[in-house]
């Protein structure tokens, strides 16, 4: 059984077909389509499709205008690429603890890590749930700092009847095929400032800043000028054509991956070995995880090659990335300073789930968890 799989049908073919058949493929009018319709559903003026999450976070930094000497706070427990998008832009990522209930950014850790070089808050929204934004937006403004969303996993997630990743100054989404709806590989950012949304689209089409000043763009000689460093970093239209089909389900998608969550922690919860996720009813279950509560990484090994021997793929929530080698080897940081981020790398479980999945799926998989956790 697979730990996700995307959902398409013929609706992502025809729009390919029709992408194809205009002769535009590159970024054009299917992405802007798409960039309107992920900005809508999210409360955001401004939204930007890129090739990647990755890219989404490289360029929010660079909105940003972070450099060396600037020090940006990300949880500890968390895809590599949050910590990394300070890095790219030479600024330094300081880590900060969470809260093991939730495995999103612990306020209390994030406001007791803030020194005067910090700048920003990569605050995640882990998992599809929301993030503290209240206590987070509270500190940042305390402090003058930025907020970047990094709501890879968080399309549909919202936060008190709101939407994120327009909550803060700039929204990063991914569209990789984990996701609840993917262009294949693919990203976006939002945000409801116009200047920062100028800088991300300068800086993902090569620097490039329209038409240098007093040139005629009615010309067919006039070209852009380029005032800043840029890259390649657009979506196609290709991407974007299956990302308009994919919008067309999200809300079905949702509802049906909510009830699969609900449905799991309905039956998991009776083991009494066995933390499930903390709901709310912005979560949007883009992953499905759960967490072994003693014997460490060994039993929850154990559990996990359990699964494997019958067929159930799974993995670990994500990594503690202060413990990644890049990070200790250049700020010195050890796996004891953030505890509880290395608590939920070594103890939990990511659970398949996926659209059509069935009861009896379900049922098989909560049966091998229990039969695994049985065996001590």
């Amino acid at each position: 059984m697979q730990i996700a799989a995307p959902l398409f049908d013929e609706k992502e073919i025809d729009k390919v077909r029709e992408c194809l058949n205009s002769g535009w493929v590159t970024q054009g009018p299917m992405v802007q389509q798409f960039e309107q319709r992920v900005g809508a559903r999210h409360a955001a003026q401004f939204a930007l499709a890129t090739t990647s999450c990755t890219a989404a976070l490289h360029l929010a930094t660079m909105a940003l205008e972070l450099g060396p000497g600037d020090e940006v706070i990300v949880p500890a427990f968390t895809w590599v690429t949050s910590a990394h998008c300070a890095e790219y832009v030479g600024a330094k990522a300081v880590f900060a603890d969470i809260d093991l209930d939730t495995f999103n950014l612990d306020p209390v850790a994030a406001e007791a890590a803030i020194t005067p070089r910090t700048k920003a808050l990569v605050v995640v929204h882990l998992f599809g749930k929301a993030a503290p934004m209240r206590e987070l937006l509270a500190i940042a403004h305390r402090h003058g700092l930025r907020v970047i969303e990094d709501a890879a996993c968080a399309i549909g997630t919202s936060y008190e009847g709101k939407p994120v990743g327009a909550l803060g100054d700039l929204g990063c989404f991914s569209f990789h095929p984990r996701k609840v709806i993917t262009t294949g590989e693919g990203g976006l950012v939002t945000t409801n400032d116009a200047r920062l949304a100028e800088r991300v689209r300068w800086s993902r089409n090569h620097g490039a800043t329209g038409p240098a000043l007093g040139a005629d763009p009615t010309k067919p000689y006039t070209m852009s000028a380029f005032e800043v460093l840029g890259y390649n970093l657009r979506l196609s239209d290709i991407q974007a054509a299956v990302g308009l089909a994919q919008m067309d389900k999200l809300e079905p998608l949702l509802a049906e991956r909510r009830a699969l969550a609900l449905r799991y922690t309905e039956a998991l919860s009776k083991l009494p070995e066995l933390q499930t996720p903390a709901d709310d009813p912005g979560h949007t279950y883009q992953s499905y995880v759960v967490r072994v509560i003693d014997g460490g990484r060994p039993r929850r090994n154990a559990v996990m090659e359990h699964l494997a021997a019958r067929n159930i793929q799974t993995r670990p929530g994500t990594h503690a990335a202060h413990r990644l080698g890049y990070y200790t080897r250049k700020y010195g940081v050890k796996a004891q300073d953030f505890p509880l981020a290395c608590v939920a790398e070594d103890t939990t479980i990511t659970l398949p789930i996926f659209p059509g999945m069935t009861s009896a799926q379900q049922a098989e998989v909560v049966q091998e968890v229990a039969a695994a956790l049985s065996r001590g």
